[in-house]
């Protein structure tokens, strides 16, 4: 049984939207220290192509993606036409894979699924670091607490 055809707009692949999330930090990693960007960079594409495989290989197909940045957190939406939650497998030697969803689930700040007729949209929160030189509230509590 072949998945229904996307329209053209939606069509995309893995590489696709590696480019989309790479679109949506290039502002962000301008303003981080290199170690820190290229960290952020290489956790988001491995987020986004995890999750864009997955919907190819098991979820019938993608059928949209989204990713941008907000409050702080790089948002990636990956939608697919099934309606089955991922769940963690446990690692079994004689069968490859089956530790995505848990790498999904540890590089990111928050990951939901939300289930719908006809399929899910996986939204996968990547937390940001402050850009060089932020003056959060919290840096200058602990300047305090050590000073004090």
């Amino acid at each position: 049984m072949s998945a229904p055809e996307m329209p053209d707009t939606v069509r995309m692949t893995c590489a696709q939207a590696r480019t989309e999330v790479r679109a949506a930090l290039r502002q962000v990693c301008i303003d981080l220290p290199f170690v820190q960007a290229r960290r952020l960079h290489e956790d988001a594409l491995l987020v986004v192509s995890e999750l864009t495989a997955n919907a190819m290989r098991h979820g019938g197909g993608l059928s949209g993606l989204d990713a941008r940045v907000q409050d702080g957190v790089l948002l990636v939406s990956v939608s697919d036409r099934s309606e089955v939650v991922p769940v963690h497998v446990p690692a079994d030697p004689a069968r490859p894979g089956g530790f995505g969803w848990l790498m999904v689930q540890r590089l990111t700040a928050d990951v939901t699924v939300e289930v719908r007729c006809g399929g899910k949209t996986i939204v996968a929160a990547v937390a940001l670091p402050p850009p060089r030189g932020a003056d959060s509230s919290e840096s200058r509590t602990r300047e305090r607490q050590s000073t004090g």
